[in-house]
């Protein structure tokens, strides 16, 4: 398990990859679901990033196909980014546990957890 916290904007690609392969356009469309539209990532950072996780061995190319002339690449999520991302969902979980419990205590949070 890594000891660093995972940036927003890998949790929410790897997230958006859970479910099936996706290919650039479709991984920034999900993100933008997954958070409600709070997060807009602009296609180099994208890139940059999955050129990043391809190298830690988080997602892979699962395959490549041409469209209109242009290749698009289909990223999937691996065993060990799968592993990572479950991983900072529980430190996330965790530490969002924590914060409830003591604005409980202090009486900032109603015990059903809404402010």
């Amino acid at each position: 398990m890594s000891n660093m916290p995972m940036q927003e904007s890998t949790y929410l690609i790897l997230t958006a990859l859970v479910e099936e392969p996706r290919h650039g356009y479709a991984i920034l469309e999900e993100v933008r679901g997954i958070s409600a539209g709070r997060v807009e990532l602009r296609a180099g950072t994208l890139y940059a990033a999955l050129d990043r996780l391809r190298t830690e061995g988080l997602v892979e190319v699962e395959r490549e196909e041409l469209v209109q002339s242009r290749l698009r690449r289909y990223y999937r999520l691996t065993a060990l980014g799968a592993r990572r991302l479950a991983e900072e969902s529980a430190r996330l979980r965790s530490n969002a546990e924590a914060a409830s419990v003591r604005l409980r205590r202090a009486g900032l949070l109603a015990q059903g957890g809404a402010a």
